[in-house]
């Protein structure tokens, strides 16, 4: 798959959004990208997960894990086409943490997967509950990387496709000295 065919999907399924987003790292941005609607058919979500997978063969996987909510359904689609057990970290009372009575292994090899990557905040988070735990986090992917490789994760990563679409503090964002009206369109609550 490859990265044309990637962010063709996401324009045709209309997962990849024009405007002015609030982005759950709380910088602005002029696209936003809904994995939620380029992931809806399971099919859609399975070509996705075995296309990191590939990635990863032969690799020495345990266990893919991947942040809550976002991560959630391509996670899944990569430990199914990688045939490993998938686990998620959630956030409790602001921070990120394993819960629902999964436990890890002292060295068991974790992959993380998300759906989009911006600043690698959620997947740090992720990284550093897993490490608490005792996990070995041998590497993180994403469907999207929409840092141009500049996000890092404290692990080496890959995105099936990557972009450079800028993000904004407030103070600086252009769209808001233009009042363009904002829109949250994701998951995570901001502040």
């Amino acid at each position: 798959m490859t990265s044309e065919q990637v962010l063709e999907h996401f324009r045709s399924s209309g997962a990849l959004l024009e405007g002015h987003f609030l982005l759950s790292s709380g910088l602005h941005s002029p696209r936003y990208l809904q994995c939620a609607l380029a992931l809806q058919y399971t099919a859609d979500a399975a070509n996705f997960g075995q296309a990191i997978a590939r990635r990863f063969f032969g690799t020495d996987v345990d266990t893919i894990a991947s942040p809550a909510t976002g991560g959630l359904v391509i996670g899944y689609a990569v430990a199914a086409a990688l045939n490993v057990r998938f686990i998620w970290t959630e956030r409790e009372n602001g921070a990120m943490t394993l819960r629902r009575g999964f436990t890890l292994k002292s060295g068991e090899k974790v992959l993380v997967v998300e759906d989009v990557i911006t600043t690698g905040g959620s997947t740090r988070e992720c990284i550093g509950a897993l490490k608490e735990h005792g996990a070995d986090v041998i590497g993180a992917a994403s469907i999207i990387d929409r840092s141009n490789g500049a996000a890092d994760v404290g692990v080496p990563r890959m995105a099936l496709a990557t972009l450079d679409v800028p993000g904004f503090a407030p103070e600086n964002c252009p769209m808001c000295a233009n009042e363009e009206m904002l829109t949250k369109p994701g998951s995570r609550a901001r502040p």
